[in-house]
């Protein structure tokens, strides 16, 4: 069982100089669930999301959030607090520029740059409008789609709900098929979805490649950019649930790159992401 609530780990603490903390827990791990917390990283949706709210906390923005670029430079480390600093880099009627640098003190009590992120915030205004990406949502996968159990299972998804359309197929790789995954899912709070939820929920999934792969490999996500094109509500997630695209874009030379969207159940479009994951070294067997 979870001893950490996603309310708990989402909860930022003001303190001086505009600098909000929270506390990474071991629950929020993206090891997996038969492993210890340090085997993996801290969830980087959690981060994403955390750093979307300190945005919003800290500099009282009110207008949506329209866009979130988060960079992973080096891995936080569980049981220490990690500070956010945002900064507002310039508010107009139209938008507002932010950004926001994630520390944590290092074994000799430096600061550690641990996270950069810029954000883009601005209403919307009535217009034309052509929206490409709507497609209505496999409905009945809600009621008959499995969820994500087993021993690859990381340790963040025991705070989601997840309904696989076809899979899970992780590590399940068949020759032709799309390497895609998708799956209704809501966050296991029982509350409505808003946009610090889809910032966590965007990233709450495997890797796509490992769809197509038959062993784990190692890698940990550099880059990732989330774009919101519709503000969640009660009425287009009912219950929370939403429906995700995962998909792969490459993979090689190192790196892999997959996009995900994510729609209402009307079908709405309601986010799109793209990350940038870097492999682990593979090192050669032993003589």
């Amino acid at each position: 069982m979870p001893e950490q609530t996603i309310t708990e780990a989402l909860t930022l603490a003001p303190g001086a100089d505009g600098v909000l903390s929270a506390d990474l827990h071991g629950d929020f791990s993206n090891g997996r669930l038969n492993a210890p917390p340090e085997t993996g990283f801290p969830f980087g949706g959690l981060i994403a999301a955390l750093c979307a709210s300190a945005l919003q906390q800290g500099l009282g923005i009110t207008a949506p959030l329209r866009s979130l670029s988060v960079q992973y430079m080096t891995p936080a480390r569980f049981g220490q607090p990690i500070h956010f600093t945002p900064r507002l880099l310039r508010g107009g009627r139209s938008a507002a520029f932010a950004q926001v640098d994630v520390t944590q003190k290092d074994s000799e009590g430096q600061d550690r740059l641990t996270n950069h992120t810029a954000a883009t915030f601005g209403d919307d205004v009535p217009g034309p409008a052509l929206t490409p990406l709507a497609a209505l949502p496999p409905l009945g996968a809600l009621q008959t789609g499995r969820d994500l159990e087993g021993p690859m299972a990381p340790r963040f998804s025991q705070h989601v709900d997840y309904r696989f359309e076809t899979g899970p197929h992780i590590l399940q790789p068949v020759p032709g098929r799309p390497v895609i995954e998708r799956c209704w899912m809501k966050i296991r709070d029982g509350g409505p979805l808003d946009v610090i939820g889809l910032c966590y929920l965007l990233d709450a999934l495997y890797p796509p490649v490992w769809t197509a792969i038959d062993k784990p490999l190692g890698m940990a996500t550099v880059d990732l950019r989330y774009d919101i094109l519709t503000d969640p509500t009660p009425g287009l997630c009912p219950d929370g649930w939403a429906f995700f695209e995962f998909r792969m874009l490459d993979f090689g030379s190192g790196w892999t790159v997959d996009e995900a969207t994510v729609w209402a159940a009307d079908g709405t479009p309601l986010a799109l992401a793209r990350q940038r994951r870097k492999l682990a070294p593979v090192r050669p067997p032993r003589p």
